[in-house]
């Protein structure tokens, strides 16, 4: 045996809120669509994405640390 492990890598993002790092499937994920601040459960949406914990906390200290107009590398208030 070479001793690897037979455990799945998850691949894992910051929280733009707490910046805290978690499993990618746990964070929720924003993207810029027109000027506007979009959820995109899915993570279909074309584009750069924002990821933050689905809770209100971290999303009322992203949008007070402005993280969204940085992490979303967009110009101007979202």
């Amino acid at each position: 045996m070479s001793g690897r492990t037979h455990a799945r890598a998850r691949p894992e993002r910051t929280c733009v809120g707490c910046r805290e790092r978690a499993a990618k499937n746990e964070l929720l994920r924003i993207v810029a669509v027109e000027g506007a601040c979009v959820p995109d459960p899915r993570g279909t949406l074309p584009g750069r994405g924002a990821y933050v914990h689905p809770a209100p906390s971290c999303i009322d200290l992203a949008v007070r640390r402005r993280a969204f107009p940085r992490s979303l590398r967009v110009q101007g208030p979202l």
